[in-house]
């Protein structure tokens, strides 16, 4: 049965081998090099160092969540919450399921505990990013409520 839960310190490694999937995955797509330079460089960064995940949850902004099946770790999410002004904004830094543990819930399943997480820390909005051509990833925000509200355009000078 596919759940999420809140990553613990034996869940490291496995949220390490997840990061460098996702990594690899996001390198394949365009922009994806410039997007993991700059977005989720210090999360990807923190999380594949030994004690990363001790990091990343050391403080109440941030928050790592762990897809499983039948308790297996097939998925991660990692979170955070920023300040605009007196509100704050829950900003999903990243979700990532094995490319065989999708569809049947997993990532539905973490991005629930996102959003039970934000709704502790009175988020007034929650942002999540796609990369222009990711069908898949722009989908599955759609179909849990999200809708676009920036759109970044790029270009390289000659």
């Amino acid at each position: 049965m596919e759940a999420a839960r809140p990553a613990v310190r034996e869940d490291a490694e496995a949220c390490a081998g997840l990061c460098r999937r996702a990594t690899e995955e996001l390198r394949q797509m365009r922009g994806g090099d410039l997007y993991l330079q700059r977005e989720v460089r210090l999360g990807v960064e923190t999380l594949l160092r030994p004690g990363g995940l001790d990091d990343l949850r050391a403080t109440w902004r941030r928050h790592v969540v762990v897809g499983t099946i039948d308790e297996a770790v097939v998925g991660l999410a990692v979170a955070h919450v920023d300040r605009v002004g007196e509100a704050a904004l829950g900003v999903v830094d990243g979700c990532y399921v094995e490319p065989e543990a999708r569809g049947v819930g997993v990532g539905r399943a973490l991005l629930d505990a996102l959003m039970a997480w934000f709704a502790t820390h009175c988020c007034e909005g929650v942002d999540a990013g796609a990369l222009p051509g990711d069908r898949r990833t722009k989908n599955f925000y759609e179909a849990a409520g999200f809708k676009a509200r920036l759109l970044t355009l790029h270009h390289r000078p000659r």
